[in-house]
């Protein structure tokens, strides 16, 4: 069998397998969201932190919640990086620097995990598995969050109450991510990963060298990892590593563990809004997006230019072969296509127009099917830009899912597809203007500036990746980086939750036979279409100077 046809029949058991899992946990996601029925443990919690889970939000109560939880998250992994050398289970390790502590507290609360450090060279038990793990679950729980909250904005009418943010919250984690997690994890066990808590051992020499191993929770926290679209790894390999990612079985788990909820969550959409044709409209432009992005790389990763290319079967540079080039370019169009940003091999060494269609992919701002809770509202304000530009078009008042698309709406909007490109070209721009950023860059030329703009790039989109050839670790790029990665993350919420507020507020609009049908494939096509365009324009001239002119250079 040609690896070609092996990526092909891997892509149609991925497609089935998250076929097969759409409507059930789509229902079930909507029937956690809807209920107000309140288990025993969430009751202990909720009284733990003083919460009343039945008190409805209105969208400034809702997005403090969401800040205030955020900020104290913040505070509380970057102390306990500070203090890991006091730690039980710290391996031996040293507290952590402060710009490194902040950079990476900032990067897992806003459900990033960037890594600008080794993980099994840094990072003790008790930090991993009681910090990064733990924030893995939230961060994800708090996106989910934000994404109801702006559904029931379309669904309600005459209010401008949008829940509970402590009960959404609680539920996420509580009722959807942890049972996931648990079966996950003991699938990945059995794929081998692995999960303990040992210490640091030698394992043998290695280049002339000890070479020395610790264990981990690690499966555990990898499940969490894919599943709520983090991607902070337990080794410095990520995904990479056998530890982590054994076999081609546990990579295609893993890939259907990123891709499962962002997925489902249309099916969520559709039930709470009460038509699951909006939310097959919205997971048909999310499926054309993620698909096409995927035959590209395949295509563009398979091309044989040359005899190495010819005798290896493709660009095999920087990939497993374990997974070959159909895993890894899957795996790869996943993590930038989600905020996931675990990587199987490393992104930088794929062809200039394959690093071009990672980087594509997090610029369209990660929605497609995007992460978890982050790329439904994305997705989302997407549409609403998609309806605006048809009634321009047809000079009616744009309308969706029966609410008015006026002035502050679209005002809410555009600043919300503004924020991200303004932090990754303004950013990028400053680092290469300065001196010593570059300093930082182990390439020169268009390859050079790539590694730059991948980084802000992934920093403020939310997704963690990286070009793997940048040094990160520096107080520049640990300080800028985590500023990005926090306003990339906040920023865009504020807008969310004041939109959700004002349509929830809006009485709805009757249909008429002059109402666009954004339940049909026409407008799935716009929808797509208005995404690609609005991306094209804002970024085209950074990817010309970089992937573009390395891919029409080689």
């Amino acid at each position: 069998m040609s690896p070609q046809v092996a990526g092909l029949l891997q892509l149609i058991a991925l497609i089935a397998a998250l076929a097969l899992a759409y409507r059930p946990l789509g229902d079930y996601m909507a029937r956690v969201y809807s209920s107000e029925k309140n288990y025993r443990p969430e009751k202990w919690i909720y009284k733990a932190i003083g919460a009343n889970p039945a008190a409805e939000m209105r969208w400034p109560a809702y997005l403090r919640g969401v800040l205030a939880f955020s900020a104290v998250s913040v505070l509380f992994l970057y102390l306990m990086q500070r203090v890991q050398g006091s730690l039980p289970g710290s391996l031996g390790f040293s507290s952590i620097d402060p710009d490194q502590a902040f950079n990476t507290a900032a990067s897992f609360v806003a459900n990033t995990n960037w890594q600008s450090y080794y993980g099994e060279q840094a990072m003790g038990h008790v930090v991993q598995t009681g910090g990064l793990a733990v924030q893995n679950f939230l961060s994800a729980a708090v996106g989910m969050a934000v994404a109801v909250a702006l559904v029931r904005g379309f669904a309600r009418s005459r209010t401008g109450e949008l829940g509970n943010f402590w009960a959404d919250l609680v539920r996420g984690t509580v009722r959807i991510l942890i049972p996931i997690s648990v079966i996950g994890a003991i699938v990945l066990v059995a794929c081998g990963a692995i999960q303990n808590f040992s210490g640091i051992h030698q394992v043998g020499q290695f280049m002339g060298g000890t070479q020395e191993w610790n264990g981990g929770g690690v499966a555990s926290q990898e499940v969490i990892k894919e599943l709520g679209t983090n991607g902070g790894g337990y080794f410095n390999a990520n995904s990479a590593h056998p530890f982590e990612n054994p076999n081609p079985l546990s990579n295609l788990l893993e890939i259907f563990l990123i891709l499962l909820i962002p997925f489902a969550l249309t099916r969520t959409f559709g039930r709470m809004v009460g038509s699951l044709k909006q939310g097959y409209a919205i997971l048909g432009a999310m499926a054309v997006i993620w698909i096409g992005f995927t035959a590209l790389m395949m295509w563009t990763e398979f091309a044989h230019r040359g005899p190495a290319f010819e005798i290896a079967g493709g660009a095999m540079e920087g990939k497993e072969t374990r997974f070959g080039i159909a895993g890894s370019s899957m795996f790869a169009v996943a993590t930038t296509l989600t905020s996931t940003g675990a990587v199987n091999s490393f992104h930088s060494s794929y062809t200039g127009f394959g690093g071009g269609i990672t980087m594509l992919g997090m610029q369209l701002g990660e929605i497609a099917p995007g992460g978890v809770g982050s790329g439904l509202y994305g997705m989302l304000i997407m549409a609403i830009i998609a309806v605006f530009i048809a009634g321009l078009m047809v000079g009616r008042t744009p309308e969706y899912l029966g609410k008015k698309i006026g002035t502050r709406q679209i005002k809410l909007a555009a600043c919300y597809i503004l924020v991200t490109p303004a932090l990754v070209l303004g950013f990028t721009a400053v680092a290469m203007a300065l001196p010593t950023p570059a300093d930082s860059m182990t390439n020169s030329g268009a390859h050079g500036f790539s590694e730059i703009l991948y980084a802000y790039t992934s920093g403020a989109n939310n997704n963690g990746s990286a070009f793997a050839g940048l040094n990160a670790d520096t107080q520049w790029f640990n300080t800028t980086i985590g500023i990005a990665m926090l306003l990339g993350r906040f920023l865009p919420m504020v807008f969310v939750l004041a939109l959700a507020g004002s349509l929830a507020e809006q009485k709805p609009v009757p249909e008429t036979a002059g109402t666009l049908r954004t339940d049909k494939p026409l407008y799935a096509g716009l929808l797509v279409g208005t995404i690609l365009i609005i991306t094209g324009l804002t970024y085209f001239p950074a990817l010309a100077l970089g992937p573009l002119a390395e891919g029409l250079a080689s």
